[in-house]
């Protein structure tokens, strides 16, 4: 037998167990799993001696700026997925919110070719949820092979664009307001018929709106002020219609960066209840809280905002319990300049992606989640919950040959300047962290290792 690659001697890991072995690679396929070494040769040899094999790590919520008409100046496709790929992830999803942005299939269509080219790893691309803008249009994203849909709840859009308005006043030109309650129940019974996702950004509107006002008026600009103004209750409340909205149509709800700690009691009442509920945290909730301001500054601004020290505990229970399934980037990136701004005028958002899995690790080492826990959140729930197991989030006989290997020994220390995005705005700069991802292996391909890209682009779009 010709294999295309052998990875010797390796730890493999999934989320229950770790067993010693050698994985087979042939035609992007994993052909064979073996304790003993097989016979044959092979193009490509890895021995992983010492280190642990991991079905390919998933990143479910990124931001890449790309489009046609994309805002490239901040970020690309190219750099965010080579980002991810030296990261330590295969798989990506990229938000709908894109310019143009996946409202209907034509504009689908365009974005996977536009940004096939440029793939150092494999991706899925969210569908945009419009309220009843798009609501004919949902049926056919979802058979088009969006990986789910996405709802801004709370959010301005442009009319013309259907860009998000981030500071949105009412009665602005050109704007259509947030939706009410009864077009996004339509929304959610449209989605259900489909089957797929609907996740949301919970922030509610008009609390914030009506807070904003009254620190405004205060004059206050402290970090403390800012949290005032999108206070846990914002969240709390929307993630709460949410969950009643679900129960009511049978929708599957999935609660993206969740950051206060009242939405982790609510989601583990809805899956006791048996509702189709599932919830995610972002790696900047988990290792920072509100008194990294003080050292960071506007760099730590992100919507929903990193909260306290109280918040942070609670969601890491969650992960640590299973009501948090997975853990995700929200890569945002922005230029320097525009973060160099006042707390209240800079945008929100952070260049992510590089750093998740390497954070993540970090905890591994820390032993505050277990190296099984560590796949469970970044490939097998991700893959599970968004119908691409075990395709993918898997090391199994017959599926993609996406694979990550960590060496938990490897000590490094996070850079702003060696991170390979285009922006390299991050919190985490001079950030000490324990193990690393050091190779990453798409469909049996090396495609970065030990901190560097290996080869060209040849990332594939993925259906669930």
């Amino acid at each position: 037998m010709k294999w295309d690659h052998v990875i010797k001697n390796g730890q493999l890991v999934d989320s229950q167990k770790i067993y010693q072995g050698h994985i087979y690679i042939k035609d992007g396929k994993i052909a064979a799993i073996s304790r003993e070494e097989l016979e044959g040769e092979a193009l490509e040899v890895t021995d992983a001696g010492g280190k642990y094999v991991l079905p390919g790590l998933i990143d479910v919520h990124v931001h890449s700026r790309d489009g046609e008409k994309g805002a490239t100046y901040k970020e690309d496709f190219y750099h965010s997925s080579m980002s991810a790929a030296i990261g330590g992830l295969t798989t990506i999803f990229e938000m709908p919110n894109s310019n143009p942005a996946i409202c209907n299939v034509e504009n689908l269509e365009k974005q996977i070719k536009h940004l096939t080219p440029k793939a150092f790893v494999d991706f899925a691309i969210w569908g945009l949820a419009l309220g009843d803008l798009n609501l004919d249009q949902l049926e056919k994203l979802s058979a088009a092979g969006v990986i789910a849909f996405k709802f801004f709840w709370g959010y301005a859009v442009d009319c013309n664009t259907y860009q998000l308005i981030y500071n949105y006043i009412p009665g602005m030109t050109e704007a259509i307001p947030p939706l009410g309650d009864g077009e996004i129940y339509r929304m959610f019974r449209k989605i259900a018929e489909t089957g797929k996702i609907v996740a949301i950004h919970a922030e509610n509107f008009d609390i914030i709106q009506s807070l904003s006002k009254e620190i405004a008026a205060s004059g206050d600009k402290s970090y403390q002020a800012f949290l005032k103004t999108r206070p846990n209750i914002a969240e709390e409340t929307t993630i709460q219609t949410a969950i009643s909205f679900a129960k009511d149509t049978g929708a599957k709800l999935h609660i993206l960066h969740l950051a206060a700690k009242e939405g982790v009691e609510l989601i583990k009442r809805a899956q006791e209840k048996g509702y189709p509920v599932t919830g995610e945290t972002c790696s900047h909730y988990l290792c920072l809280c509100d008194e990294d301001f003080a050292r960071v500054g506007p760099l730590l601004k992100v919507y929903p905002p990193v909260r306290t020290k109280e918040d942070q505990d609670t969601l890491w229970q969650g992960i640590q319990s299973g009501v948090l399934s997975l853990v995700s980037s929200d890569h945002a990136p922005h230029t320097e300049e525009e973060k160099k701004g006042d707390l209240w005028s800079s945008p929100a958002g952070m260049a992510s992606i590089e750093t998740l899995a390497p954070l993540m690790i970090n905890e591994v080492s820390k032993g505050r989640i277990t190296i099984n826990q560590l796949v469970s959140i970044l490939s097998e729930n991700p893959a599970k919950i968004f119908g691409i197991y075990p395709q993918k989030g898997s090391l199994e006989i017959g599926t993609d040959a996406d694979i990550t290997i960590v060496d938990l020994n490897v000590k490094t220390t996070i850079k702003k300047e060696n991170l390979h995005s285009k922006s390299k705005v991050t919190p985490f700069d001079g950030f000490a962290i324990t193990g690393a991802p050091v190779q990453t292996i798409v469909r049996g391909r090396t495609v970065a290792k030990n901190g560097e890209i290996v080869g060209t682009p040849q990332g594939r779009f993925i259906r669930p």
